[in-house]
């Protein structure tokens, strides 16, 4: 259960490990939004109109949404030239300077 969890929630260890730790963050928190807004759509539509198809839809959207959330971060690419590795032995952009 443990490791389900983390593959979820961790954004160490999901798909989104690929992204800068700012992006990750930004897309975690809408992630977060989204589930939330679902789960309260969810509880108000039961209430409101008392069957289980809108809910299932709003979950089942949710887990679309997801994936193609994750797993389009786990193609991307390093986001800036300084996460490609140097193999020539050339100076980067910021080495230049002696920094």
């Amino acid at each position: 259960m443990w490791s389900i969890y983390r593959a979820v929630m961790d954004s160490n260890v999901n798909p989104l490990r690929n992204l800068p730790a700012a992006q990750r963050f930004q897309v975690m928190a809408m992630l977060g939004t989204m589930w939330t807004t679902v789960f309260c759509a969810g509880a108000g539509a039961w209430l409101w109109y008392g069957e289980l198809m809108v809910f299932h839809l709003l979950v089942a959207c949710g887990f679309l949404l997801t994936g193609f959330t994750f797993s389009k971060a786990q193609q991307q690419s390093p986001a800036t030239y300084r996460d490609y590795k140097a193999n020539d032995g050339t100076a980067r952009y910021d080495d230049v300077w002696g920094g």
